[in-house]
């Protein structure tokens, strides 16, 4: 373990028996929408107290050892599905800093039209981009978002860039949380640098230096509630096994769900809330991702440079993107349609592969179930446009790589061949491709809690405070009316702090 622990990080070994504690604010999550939220109220002098159910790492415990990584620090080691046709493999972090410490750092504003959506369709007062701005520019602030140093931009993503640039397509450099990035490519394992400004390196410690405490390896089993208001939550801190070890109670004046879009509809459903709207644990989307893997002639060595250094936007208005992303050579191994030698040969030329990304904005919406134990399972069903438009993505991506000098594409169908040509693109186009052949993965939840105006349509109101219960707020992506169309880490920090400032303007209502 590393030796950079604050004070105030606490976890299993410093609790020996049934604990009570309590605060102002209690925080369940420590992610983009928790860690904003501690750090919010606590430098509004309120106590905070923050609990999270994965464990703590400093920047000194990350490495290239993917496997190890995945299995510390990603809910289920990364194996949590969407179930449907195709079933989506989506990941979170399970780790003090939550998946903003597993993601890529794309740190993008909500864009102007979604904003607009919002407020026409949701009645969300107060949420046009020229209200947001000095939210954004907050959060932009706290974590340093930039652009990259150019020595850090890797060969796949340059090739990317090229590709793009050679096809007259829109392509932008991509706005991270970073200072310097070294380009260790190691975004989504932990940054080994501390680069990367998560909410590890940023909010957090900023939430601890006004106060607020810590405390990994507990699991919020519900929240506690005296007539409709919530009074606080109750828990168990897990052993080094995963087991339930030890009771934990924190009674608060504000409870504050940041558990995510899976794990907040789910958290509130085992504390016996309903919604009048019936919509909590529906309206799931999640951004449809698919990847291809393009072979060159050249070296690549795409272990060297940072993740997405650039992304395309030539057809962000029909709903979809473009990046490069550097998969580690176990993970392009488990999910190649070959075997024996031909794999073999394969993952010998991982050094001249460049792994690229689609991204969708989906029309579907899925939903969550709630098994026996109050577990959650996500269902999710690909609609034929998205599954078109994956295909079709698919097809312009490889369009691109060709035309940057790629030889040879894996496409993420089963049972489609390799392209070889952009000959073979048009014969991609032609095929009927079935979905229950597509492999489709996902790092963007989204909408499961959604917030609103209008009490019989959302779950939360405009400010994420939920309806028909006081003292309880949802800060995370599961309070989305619906997808952003990028990256929604940025939308996370912005609404939260937007919405917490409007809790401390009342404090008499909220807070006492």
């Amino acid at each position: 373990m590393s030796q950079e622990r604050h004070k105030n990080v606490f976890d299993r070994t410093h609790i020996s028996g049934p604990t009570e504690l309590d605060c102002d604010v209690v925080i369940v999550g420590s992610g983009a929408g928790g860690a904003t939220a501690a750090a919010e109220f606590a430098e509004a002098g309120y106590e905070v107290i923050v609990l999270e159910e994965g464990n703590y790492y400093g920047t000194s415990d990350f490495t290239a050892n993917a496997t190890d990584m995945i299995r510390k620090m990603y809910r289920g080691g990364g194996a949590t599905m969407a179930v449907g046709s195709p079933p989506v493999l989506y990941q979170e972090g399970s780790v003090v800093g939550g998946s903003t410490v597993v993601n890529g750092g794309m740190s993008w504003r909500t864009p102007e039209q979604i904003l607009h959506r919002w407020s026409r369709e949701a009645a969300i007062d107060g949420i046009e981009a020229a209200d947001m701005e000095p939210y954004f520019e907050r959060v932009e602030r706290r974590i340093h978002v930039a652009y990259q140093d150019p020595e850090s931009i890797g060969r796949d993503n340059q090739l990317l860039k090229e590709g793009a640039d050679r096809k007259k397509w829109k392509v932008i450099p991509n706005r991270r949380n970073q200072v310097h990035c070294a380009g260790s490519n190691n975004c989504a394992f932990g940054c080994p640098t501390g680069a990367k400004q998560s909410a590890l390196v940023s909010y957090l410690p900023r939430a601890l230096h006004f106060g607020a405490r810590v405390y990994s390896n507990v699991r919020v089993d519900t929240i506690l509630r005296e007539g409709k208001r919530a009074v606080g939550v109750r828990g168990q801190v897990l052993a080094a096994n995963g087991s339930k070890a030890t009771p934990l109670q924190v009674r608060a004046k504000l409870v504050v769900s940041s558990c995510g879009s899976v794990h907040t509809p789910a958290l509130l459903h085992r504390s016996g809330l309903r919604s009048r709207s019936g919509r909590l644990g529906q309206n799931l989307s999640l951004h449809p991702n698919s990847k291809v893997v393009a072979i060159y002639d050249e070296p690549v060595r795409g272990w060297e440079g940072v993740h997405q250094a650039y992304q395309v936007r030539e057809f962000h208005d029909q709903g979809f993107l473009f990046a490069a992303v550097n998969v580690p050579p176990s993970v392009v191994a488990m999910s190649a349609p070959m075997y024996g030698e031909e794999l073999g040969e394969l993952m010998g030329l991982y050094d001249r592969m460049v792994v690229a990304g689609l991204m969708v904005e989906d029309t579907a919406v899925g939903h969550l179930k709630m098994l026996p134990g109050g577990h959650p399972q996500a269902f999710y069903q690909l609609n034929d446009f998205d599954a078109d438009r994956l295909v079709r993505g698919t097809g312009l991506l490889a369009e691109l790589l060709f035309e940057s000098g790629a030889k040879r594409i894996i496409p993420p169908f089963a049972g489609v061949g390799e392209l070889c040509s952009p000959d073979d693109i048009r014969k991609l186009y032609s095929s009927k491709i079935p979905k229950s052949s597509m492999e489709v993965v996902t790092v963007h939840l989204m909408g499961s809690a959604c917030m609103g105006g209008d009490a019989s349509r959302s779950v939360t109101d405009m400010y994420g405070l939920v309806h028909d219960t006081e003292g309880l707020m949802v800060a995370d992506a599961s309070l989305f009316p619906t997808p952003v169309g990028v990256n929604p880490m940025e939308t996370i920090q912005a609404l939260t702090t937007r919405n917490v400032h409007h809790v401390l303007q009342s404090p008499r209502q909220y807070l006492l």
